[in-house]
């Protein structure tokens, strides 16, 4: 992996008291890979009046409330004392991701840190090409942490979601990536690797008139043969990162609920999963699987992308 010498927190300017748990994550791993933090603030419509709404009613005599530099300031003091060169910026603009993207053109940044939140279905399909960690999920061409509230355990558990057996080199050296950036971590972390992928049988993935599944008899033992076969392909892949093969999850399913299932069961503090761009479209549509896997996660998940990923941006 790349060495991360500069981590980009996207500090939410809506809490002016409490846990940031962008900037926890970006303070531990900052210590580990012994990086750079840069903390930046966008301070939208809707945070200028969230924050005004926070402060009402006050009383004449009361003193102001802290301006947007004076937070960040403060959020940083606890890393600049633990010896991380942490650098503050606080910037303006209507829309939050556009605003991001457009500062991370000019940052030295490796990684990108910000915190998430659940959404209803309602909300999410309401919301879809307007919330924040959609779009950057779609555009950013960095890897992105998406953050929960909870901390990583002592040791944590980080697991790599892949999908072996890509006859599409770009796909295959993606797992690669994946996989190299989980190991590094678990290496700088002390935590335990493990390696998840989800397959749907070959025997039965042929759709039939209409998109219903076929009416087959697929037989057990050509269901477990496919099954070794799958987990010989992950072994292969993982082998050279030293994963152990009690580690391996290997299951018949759908990712978006297989991942999150074996994430819990393996109390995982994060998922690192890849996402790619679809590119040739007005609008981009990338890693589908992706975010309906961060929806149902119940830790961090690490979006990682190709390393061509910004060419294929239709924008």
């Amino acid at each position: 992996m790349d060495r991360i010498a500069d981590i980009l927190v996207i500090v939410d300017p809506t809490i002016a008291a409490g846990e940031q748990p962008a900037i926890t994550k970006a303070h531990a791993l900052a210590k580990r890979l012994d990086a750079a933090v840069e903390l930046l603030a966008c301070d939208t419509e809707y945070s200028r009046e969230t924050r005004m709404a926070a402060e009402w009613p006050r009383t004449d005599n009361a003193p102001p409330g802290d301006t947007l530099p004076a937070m960040l300031n403060r959020w940083a003091a606890p890393l600049r004392a633990d010896s991380i060169d942490v650098e503050t910026h606080a910037i303006t603009g209507d829309s939050l991701h556009e605003s991001i993207l457009s500062w991370m053109r000019n940052s030295p940044a490796d990684l990108v840190v910000k915190d998430t939140h659940h959404h209803s279905v309602a909300k999410r399909t309401f919301t879809f090409m307007t919330n924040t960690d959609w779009n950057l999920i779609r555009a950013c061409p960095l890897p992105l942490l998406l953050t929960k509230p909870a901390r990583w355990g002592a040791p944590p558990v980080f697991a790599a979601a892949v999908d072996p057996g890509h006859a599409n080199d770009a796909l295959a050296a993606l797992d690669h990536r994946i996989l190299d950036v989980t190991a590094t971590l678990a290496r700088r972390f002390d935590a335990q690797l493990h390696a998840v992928h989800a397959y749907f049988p070959s025997t039965i993935a042929l759709a039939g008139p209409g998109g219903m599944p076929p009416m087959v008899d697929v037989s057990a033992q050509a269901l477990s043969a496919e099954q070794e076969h799958r987990r010989s392909q992950i072994k292969q892949l993982t082998d050279e990162y030293g994963i152990a093969a009690s580690n391996l999850h290997v299951g018949m399913g759908v990712a978006a609920q297989y991942i999150p299932r074996v994430a819990a069961e393996c109390h995982a503090d994060l998922v690192v999963m890849g996402a790619i761009a679809r590119s040739g479209l007005k609008r981009i549509f990338i890693g589908s699987t992706a975010e309906r896997v961060l929806e149902a996660l119940p830790c961090d998940v690490l979006v990682i992308k190709p390393t061509d990923f910004a060419k294929s941006l239709p924008f």
